[in-house]
């Protein structure tokens, strides 16, 4: 282009030229950048993690099958063995190892409490949490007492049971706040005999100071003697309300 500016002067310019990407060459860019961001994040969630192992033992058929399939679909645990006893349990145990023991409490063969105290027996560390419908002091203080990590009722959430894994395996103690102030209340009270535990039982099925005493080998005097002390342990003025009371503690099932 030729620009006329003043009389007898000519100015010449050179055009300037502009380099123009191709078009689509943007979207193209954008696009492959979004791609490589959507393939980095679609590899991270692929990713295989370690899944939380644990062996569920219930006697109950339903509850355990139905807790296998629920845990199972977690993507962060697996279910190794399933047991209806507490020695299978205790036996299946041995042979996987698992990082979380879910127990029922009153199970055939071996109750819940023996099974966390052989397995405590194999492995110190080992991580159980005991899922049960009763929440008595005593069983609770048992449980706990033998090496259990958790104990849950089981009329809890899906979320809380979920909850209370993870934590056990991340080395937590997990027991809900209503069931950790049973716990104190038991370990602040006094601790019956296990003679005395004997005199309630047999109590608790009729039978008189005289029938206890023959079978236990004991005189009637010091049969008396045991309930005096029963009675001044578990605060009470009866025989019906000992008998209550132990129930409600766990000391006796009725």
């Amino acid at each position: 282009m030729m620009i006329d500016t003043a009389p007898g002067a000519t100015i010449f310019s050179v055009p300037t030229v502009v380099k123009r990407k191709p078009r689509g060459a943007t979207r193209f860019v954008t696009s492959s950048r979004k791609r490589t961001a959507s393939a980095r994040a679609h590899s991270r969630k692929t990713i295989p993690t370690e899944r939380i192992r644990l062996l569920i033992a219930d006697d109950h058929a339903l509850i355990l099958e139905g807790l296998a399939a629920t845990i199972g679909r977690q993507d962060d645990m697996t279910v190794v063995a399933k047991a209806s006893n507490g020695r299978e349990a205790v036996e299946l145990w041995k042979t996987h190892r698992p990082d979380v023991s879910l127990l029922d409490l009153r199970m055939p063969t071996l109750n819940g409490v023996g099974v966390i105290k052989e397995v405590r027996d194999l492995d110190v560390s080992a991580r159980v949490i005991v899922q049960t419908t009763y929440d008595t002091d005593e069983e609770i203080y048992q449980a706990i007492r033998a090496g259990a990590k958790g104990y849950l009722l089981k009329d809890a959430t899906l979320e809380e049971l979920l909850d209370s894994i993870r934590r056990v395996h991340a080395g937590e103690t997990c027991i809900p706040a209503s069931l950790g102030a049973k716990l104190a209340s038991r370990m602040s009270g006094e601790t019956l005999t296990s003679r005395e535990v004997d005199v309630l039982r047999l109590l608790a099925r009729g039978r008189s100071n005289k029938d206890i005493g023959t079978e236990l080998f004991i005189s009637e005097t010091t049969v008396k003697t045991h309930m005096r002390s029963i009675f001044s342990k578990l605060n009470v003025i009866s025989r019906t309300e000992a008998i209550a009371a132990a129930n409600r503690r766990g000391l006796i099932q009725l």
